[in-house]
């Protein structure tokens, strides 16, 4: 692949119409399609720490906020909650977030109970990357539902993030994403942009491009990641928007 092809990649994509998105598809498929079942488990392997930081600020324990949120999308994907969800099933986030309530009041006394695993699709838990990425979280201010859209939020970030950095390595610039990346979060590169200008080789001029070429690719992939998501293209601007302002609760 020469240099600039993974963005004339992404440029081509996101030209077209958005494609069905993996929630769009799960929806689309419905509750007993086998197909479904796969995007489900990539969905939910994705987006469990939100989850998991729910029930931690619910009250549960470390150990006991791990199992919940193992048994919670184990019977996601097993017992089909998409038979149950109606208009919680336009954005996966919020049709998470209703289901694990419903889950947390009513099912886990009898799930404890039961026998796991049973040939059932397995979601990966990092329990130490959970409570570490937990502990960051403020300790007193936040609901249980603000901490899960801030941690959906900081979620769906870090995957583009680290998309965009996949595509700059795949045309040979991982140095320049490296040394670039903190202007496109907000946070102040050290020394600036003439600092990293010099570090690279580059005129400050052009640093500036390659930064606001980076911000827009940056925007572009969030809606990308976003949009798989949703069930309607529609929904992904104001789905962003809103997920933007859970950052600043």
């Amino acid at each position: 692949m020469c240099a600039g092809d993974s963005f004339w990649l992404l440029d081509m994509a996101l030209r077209e119409r958005f494609p069905t998105t993996s929630w769009g598809m799960v929806v689309a498929a419905g509750a007993t399609a086998e197909e479904s079942a796969g995007s489900l488990a990539q969905l939910c392997e994705a987006y469990w720490h939100p989850l998991y930081a729910y029930v931690r600020r619910s009250g549960h324990d470390p150990e006991d906020a791990r199992d919940l949120t193992q048994e919670f999308f184990a019977r996601i994907i097993e017992k089909r909650y998409l038979r149950e969800a109606h208009r919680e099933r336009g954005r996966f986030r919020t049709f998470l977030l209703a289901s694990l309530k419903h889950f947390l009041a009513n099912e886990w006394d009898r799930a404890h109970t039961e026998k796991r695993g049973g040939g059932a699709i397995s979601i990966s838990l990092d329990a130490a990357t959970a409570e570490d990425r937990y502990r960051l979280e403020p300790a007193d201010r936040l609901t249980p539902e603000k901490i899960f859209e801030r941690r959906w939020a900081l979620t769906l970030l870090d995957r583009t993030m680290a998309r965009l950095g996949e595509l700059y390595a795949g045309d040979g610039k991982t140095e320049l994403f490296e040394k670039i990346k903190d202007f496109l979060t907000g946070d102040s590169a050290r020394g600036g942009h003439q600092a990293v200008a010099a570090e690279l080789g580059m005129s400050e001029g052009a640093l500036k491009v390659a930064v606001s070429r980076a911000r827009r690719r940056f925007g572009d992939l969030l809606r990308i990641e976003v949009a798989a998501t949703v069930a309607d293209a529609a929904e992904v601007q104001d789905e962003v928007g809103h997920l933007l302002t859970a950052l600043d609760a």
